[in-house]
């Protein structure tokens, strides 16, 4: 990294009408931008019109999204739980991408029912696995999510949400500048 300033990028992985997840992402990257070491990015999936279908050509849509995750040197999926894991338009997107994923560290927003989404964060974990980043242990997990905010997007419990979000954070700025320093002295390969 040219500077201490890490590039998270924050993933809304719900494309559907009405989903939470620009409500908790939005929240998410205003605590994060309360972190003087952080430039936050908000992707959301639903802007990026990514092809259902891998193909051999690569889309531009694709062309379009790759820089973005190439710049970061961190990431946070936002994600729901759909039948015990995550949402498939976050698959194609992870799926179309491959080494803008290596070497970096990643974090969970997640929600749902009495789960808070937490479900859909391990299969999330083995898929990340896979693509050689680093999953942080600390995830922000919201239980019942409908409960959680208040009608204007604000969290019920502020104070308990900043420490989980803060824990992660602190997480994703050690492995980020630590990963970032590793791949700028040894370029990762597999």
């Amino acid at each position: 990294m040219a500077t201490d300033q890490l590039n998270l990028a924050i993933i809304i992985g719900s494309t559907r009408k009405g989903r939470f997840g620009p409500t908790a992402a939005t929240w998410f990257a205003n605590e994060a931008r309360r972190q003087t070491d952080m430039h936050v990015d908000v992707i959301d999936l639903a802007d990026t019109q990514l092809p259902d279908t891998i193909a051999d050509a690569v889309p531009a849509e694709v062309d379009e999204l790759s820089p973005r995750l190439t710049a970061a040197d961190a990431f946070v999926v936002v994600t729901p739980e759909y039948n015990h894991s995550f949402p498939a338009p976050l698959k194609t997107a992870i799926d179309w991408h491959h080494t803008e994923w290596q070497a970096k560290p990643v974090g969970f927003v997640s929600y749902g029912g009495i789960a808070g989404g937490l479900r859909a964060v391990e299969h999330l974990r083995h898929v990340f696995a896979e693509l050689h980043a680093t999953t942080v242990r600390d995830c922000v997990a919201f239980v019942n999510f409908w409960e959680q905010f208040d009608d204007d997007g604000r969290l019920v419990e502020q104070e308990k949400g900043a420490f989980a979000a803060k824990a992660m954070l602190d997480q994703l700025a050690w492995w980020g500048q630590a990963l970032a320093e590793a791949r700028a002295k040894r370029p990762y390969t597999n």
